[in-house]
């Protein structure tokens, strides 16, 4: 595993004019986002479109019109490639695994992107041994933790070595400790790390942070300015409610 002080992969993320809706509403409109730092957070309230960003950028949703491209690949269209340069890291471990075993699990990924079978268990199992998990290589899914299962989705994805990684909320539901570790794998990490979350404490050190509001850039800065704004506006909302006797 690649430590953070390397340097910043060349990786862009780009995404020009992208219109996006499903059922009938409108997600994503207008969106124009050229990422290439090393480490990019992205925030916003729910229903904001961040989800559905994150499955754009990696290709597992077809924009209406518009352009998404990681280093030049069309996610969407060229799915191959797609999973060689881009990973995602869902916020359920139980909506990305598929597979009853964790070596079948680690596996399944390097098949897709075209290894023979003996090359994909091999390799699966090099990625137990970087993360001292060997022994789980034949080991059920259904007797993992859920932190257990959040590091299984990440070896599979690292096992890819995609250039860029796209974490939604990682860490939901997680207790403190499996949050505290799989965030410390996460800051050793190389490739260029997209985060969207709701937990601005985890974007500690990032160097861009985007604000989306109904499916279009709000604020688009360093991190440590946006967040603050963010965090302004989300207390003035958190205050102004407290005046309509919800309750807490």
């Amino acid at each position: 595993m690649s430590g953070a002080s390397q340097t910043r992969p060349s990786a862009v993320v780009r995404l020009s004019n992208v219109e996006l809706a499903l059922a009938g509403t409108r997600i994503l409109s207008g969106l124009d986002l050229t990422l290439s730092e090393r480490r990019v957070g992205i925030v916003g309230r729910n229903g904001s479109g961040k989800s559905t960003l994150a499955r754009v950028m990696t290709g597992l949703i077809a924009v209406d019109s518009g352009e998404v491209e990681v280093m030049g690949v069309d996610v969407a269209r060229d799915r191959k490639q797609a999973i060689r340069t881009i990973g995602i890291l869902f916020q359920n471990p139980d909506h990305q695994i598929i597979f009853p075993t964790v070596g079948e699990e680690l596996a399944f990924g390097l098949r897709q992107q075209g290894r023979s079978k003996k090359e994909a268990r091999a390799l699966a199992r090099a990625a137990l041994e970087r993360f001292g998990r060997s022994e789980w290589e034949e080991r059920s899914i259904e007797t993992l933790s859920q932190g257990q299962k959040h590091l299984v989705c990440l070896m599979a994805v690292l096992a890819l070595e995609p250039a860029v990684i796209v974490l939604d909320e990682p860490f939901t539901g997680l207790d403190i400790p499996t949050t505290r570790s799989l965030q410390r794998y996460l800051d050793r990490l190389a490739p260029t790390l997209v985060h969207i979350t709701h937990d601005v404490s985890s974007l500690d050190g990032y160097e861009r942070v985007i604000w989306i509001e109904a499916g279009k850039v709000h604020r688009d800065g360093a991190a440590g300015e946006v967040l603050d704004e963010y965090l302004a506006a989300m207390t003035r909302e958190d205050t102004a409610d407290a005046g309509f006797g919800l309750p807490d």
